[in-house]
């Protein structure tokens, strides 16, 4: 069973400047309740039991947001006939006892934000998860673990993109599909149209074998100088590791510019 996801937090969300230069991205409200919630509750729902967040030392706001134990019971103290407000602390002290914070003080990318997670890493498998892709109407994490009971495989979840498009994703090379899944053959970054093996994109969840951090403390940096997990994935595939897609039935939100910022917003208030 999957039971820790890792959430890595340590991105300097320049594609929704202004509004990060004083709030973190993931901090951001989405119809009253931040980006990151969104994700926790996802994770919960699918029986996800700890959650390892990778932050920066020198950006301690997602640490201050769920461990402000003073400043709640200063507030209930004063409003104590206010219900929702206990509510409210109810559930983010839930989280306090759920999540572990370790530290990525450099931009040098997703695969050494795994790699740094290693000494809480208990079992075969664990979920990755990033942020900024929002995934609502049907859980995700679900699905993929169920696919993960069924095939005893990593598994990432994907969606069709545009032909056009394939250059702006991680592309995904397609064997043995099924009307919601398929077996992984190949990985590629980016690729161009002519180069792209489908148009099947990955999206920001991953269940990945704890082995993938042998491949990460050997791995060289990639593209812009940091260790992409993409490379590590590309490297098990090939060494025999069964990978398989999840086409998810959910409705996908990219919560990462300003543009996306404000339609998740829109979405997210009609649920």
């Amino acid at each position: 069973m999957i039971k820790q996801a890792i959430i890595p937090l340590a991105g300097l969300g320049t594609r929704l400047l202004p509004l990060t230069s004083v709030i973190q991205k993931e901090l951001l409200p989405l119809n009253g309740k931040p980006n990151l919630e969104y994700i926790l509750e996802e994770c919960v729902e699918a029986g996800i039991k700890q959650f390892i967040f990778i932050i920066p030392k020198n950006r301690p706001t997602i640490k201050n947001y769920f461990f402000n134990d003073k400043f709640y019971k200063k507030i209930i103290k004063k409003k104590k006939k206010d219900k929702n407000l206990k509510r409210i602390f109810k559930r983010i002290k839930m989280y306090q006892k759920m999540i572990k914070f370790v530290y990525q003080n450099k931009p040098d990318g997703t695969g050494a934000a795994v790699l740094k997670c290693k000494k809480y890493l208990k079992d075969k498998y664990f979920l990755m998860l990033l942020a900024d892709d929002l995934i609502i109407k049907s859980n995700c994490s679900k699905e993929m673990i169920s696919l993960h009971k069924k095939t005893k495989a990593s598994i990432i979840a994907t969606k069709k993109v545009e032909k056009r498009t394939v250059s702006r994703w991680g592309i995904l090379g397609v064997k043995n599909k099924k009307k919601y899944s398929f077996s992984i053959n190949k990985v590629i970054e980016k690729p161009l149209i002519n180069e792209a093996p489908s148009n099947y994109a990955i999206i920001g969840r991953y269940i990945l074998p704890k082995k993938i951090l042998s491949v990460l403390k050997n791995q060289r940096k990639g593209k812009g100088g940091e260790v992409h997990i993409t490379d590590a994935i590309k490297t098990l595939i090939k060494s025999g590791e069964k990978f398989y897609g999840n086409i998810f039935k959910g409705k996908y939100l990219d919560s990462g510019t300003l543009e996306g910022y404000v339609k998740s917003n829109l979405k997210i208030s009609k649920l």
